[in-house]
């Protein structure tokens, strides 16, 4: 320890300081289990691996927002969702960075990766939960970025960050975020549902090719399927903002919402469905909730599109299988056993 009276002050300081914040930690993990939400940091690893994020660009100096920093490269499991502290055997390294930071000369910039808008630590854990618990409202440090088109946000529970993976998911067969860079994000309540989301697009895939003879790869038939399918779509949900009466539901669940609908209705009317439309879906579902119906859309004209779910499941599963015999085909090249 420095010989520095006020530094030695500074560190008893700390380590009451560092006492207080453990206790709050005890009692917001406590919290935390009761409520079925526990107050964890998020792995870094582990959402680069389920989002897919593979490049990185370093952006400079910055100061960030302390509450933005939702994660951790390697001590995730050391500090509450808050930063406070969980392991007592943290309390030397911890005081130590608070007297430094109460000193004159300070603490140097930390690291940091950022992902859409939120933050990991990447080294800096200790500063991080030092300035948090001082106070502080940003913080400095070098950022570097992973790209991504999913969005994050602090606090975020377990199955929106299933949904943000599925996203991820989907992003990747599609090549959306590529294709068609400034495209709305695509937000499903439910994960599982992005693999029918998916399903839709093979579906296109098949439609387009047998509409012009010749071959049309997956990321061509994603970017028609959202200009011509999944947009107008959105495009009649936010006119008519019916999104309003069904708060705790997404444009994405509407949108599969009316094409389950109409391949019900389908199944059910047989040829006489090919005149229904996303815009008697819309007037479908408000008559069934008991909502009112804008008079408008009771005569909006738009195209019609219906997709069976088995049609979808069957289309989903022969492009997984192909890419199962595709993979085993370079796999066999190669010499290794497929």
């Amino acid at each position: 320890m420095s010989d520095d009276p006020s530094f030695k002050a500074n560190y008893v300081e700390g380590v009451n300081a560092f006492h207080s914040a453990r206790a709050r930690a005890f009692w917001q993990e406590m919290i935390g289990l009761l409520r079925g939400k526990p107050a964890e940091l998020l792995s870094f690893d582990e959402i680069k691996a389920r989002l897919r994020l593979r490049e990185e660009s370093y952006k400079g100096l910055q100061n960030v927002p302390l509450d933005r920093i939702v994660g951790s490269v390697g001590r995730y499991r050391d500090f509450t969702a808050s930063f406070l502290p969980k392991n007592p055997r943290l309390r030397d390294r911890w005081s130590r960075v608070y007297a430094q930071t109460n000193s004159m000369v300070g603490t140097p910039p930390i690291e940091l990766y950022k992902v859409d808008d939120v933050y990991f630590v990447r080294d800096g854990n200790h500063r991080v939960s030092v300035a948090r618990q001082m106070g502080q409202k940003t913080i400095e440090a070098h950022v570097t970025e992973l790209p991504t088109h999913v969005d994050l946000e602090p606090g975020m529970t377990a199955q929106e960050l299933d949904a943000a993976a599925g996203y991820a998911m989907f992003l990747e067969a599609t090549r959306l975020d590529h294709t068609r860079p400034h495209h709305q994000s695509i937000k499903l309540s439910e994960p599982s549902r992005y693999a029918d989301l998916l399903g839709h697009v093979y579906l296109h895939q098949r439609a387009m090719e047998q509409m012009k003879q010749c071959p049309c790869t997956v990321e061509q038939a994603a970017a028609d399927w959202y200009d011509n399918v999944y947009r107008p779509a959105v495009t009649l949900i936010r006119k008519y903002d019916v999104l309003r009466h069904f708060p705790n539901r997404t444009e994405g669940d509407l949108y599969l919402w009316m094409v389950d609908h109409l391949s019900e209705v389908k199944a059910e009317l047989g040829d006489q469905a090919s005149t229904r439309s996303f815009s008697q879906a819309l007037t479908d579902l408000l008559a069934e909730k008991r909502k009112p119906i804008p008079s408008d859309l009771l005569h909006e004209k738009d195209d019609s599109v219906i997709l069976a779910r088995a049609e979808v499941q069957a289309a989903l599963d022969e492009y997984q299988r192909e890419q199962r015999e595709a993979k085993a085909l370079h796999e066999s090249a190669n010499g290794h056993k497929p």
